[in-house]
């Protein structure tokens, strides 16, 4: 067997479908189709159940997937080694950034990296913990920015920073005349939470976990943006929570709402992420290096309590 055949049967494993892989693969079906069929020929077994819509793995097909992946995984890193061996820092490189470090962290560090590095080719999406996650281990990704801890034995993670929350408060709001604020003076029933699926609004939850929810509130907002969730709070109808970077570029108005937390600060630990098996670790070693010189200059918090991203039942 070879190294493309296997990538074939990576492809229909991924899609479920002959058609969809090879357009994938840039190949033909009946050309993928035939040289998939060489390998379960040569092995005398089936990898897939083509009774099945759409199709699925054998119970055999499934542990030839996964040493498949470690297969083209290590035939690939040859060609990293060698790029290593030679100080080329360049090439095709896909990362993944959450949606609440996105806007702040992106800017801060990517004008300086293209221009240091100017042979890699940044191919950056915005997405949730859960698709990252699911894109890193199907190698979609070579690494992510993420909140962490996450807890998974398959993702390695380079701390880059850790970001306080700060308190958005109105004026109208009891903590206003406050100079700074407890996690006993946050309220889960009048703050104004991103919405589900984004892990700043689970570390919220996490943050008040101790603190049950009224069900008879008269209304329930949750919005993808920090920008509505301080309007809405300007208009007397809750607080909110934002990351430290977020908060640099309000206006002096908005400033003054703001109500940073005692000592310890409650604040997210902000990860570079890859899979433990991951390639491009010289590109990976250059991102690291250039955000942290970026952002160790914007935040110098030091005493933090970390609360986890990882959702509590």
């Amino acid at each position: 067997m070879t190294i493309t055949q296997l990538q074939y049967v990576l492809a229909v494993a991924e899609h479920k479908n002959f058609t969809l892989a090879a357009e994938k693969c840039f190949v033909t079906q009946p050309t993928l189709s035939m040289q998939i069929q060489k390998i379960e020929e040569e092995l005398a077994i089936q990898i897939f159940d083509r009774t099945k819509k759409p199709i699925q793995l054998t119970e055999i097909g499934q542990k030839i997937v996964n040493q498949a992946k470690n297969i083209v995984n290590e035939a690939d890193r040859i060609h990293d080694i060698v790029e290593q061996q030679k100080g080329f820092i360049g090439g095709e490189f896909r990362l993944g950034i959450i949606p609440t470090v996105m806007p702040t962290l992106l800017p801060m560090f990517l004008n300086n990296f293209i221009k240091k590095y100017p042979k890699v080719k940044l191919i950056i999406e915005e997405l949730n913990t859960n698709e990252i996650i699911s894109k890193l281990k199907n190698g979609h990704l070579d690494a992510a920015i993420a909140v962490t801890p996450l807890e998974d034995e398959k993702i390695k993670e380079i701390v880059l920073y850790f970001e306080p929350f700060v308190a958005y408060v109105p004026e109208n709001h009891s903590s206003f005349k406050k100079q700074e604020i407890t996690i006993d003076d946050l309220d889960i029933n009048e703050i104004l939470l991103l919405q589900d699926g984004h892990c700043f609004r689970d570390g919220i939850l996490n943050l008040c976990k101790n603190k049950g929810q009224n069900e008879n509130n008269h209304f329930q907002i949750e919005s993808g943006s920090f920008e509505t969730l301080i309007k809405l709070a300007d208009e007397g109808l809750g607080t909110t929570l934002l990351p430290y970077l977020h908060t640099l570029d309000l206006n002096e108005k908005n400033k003054t709402k703001l109500r940073h937390f005692a000592s310890p600060k409650p604040a997210r630990e902000v990860s570079l992420i890859f899979p433990k098996n991951e390639l491009k670790i010289h590109i990976i070693d250059a991102l690291r290096n250039s955000i942290s010189g970026v952002v160790r200059g914007a935040i110098a918090f030091q005493n933090v309590e970390i609360i986890s991203p990882i959702q509590k039942k």
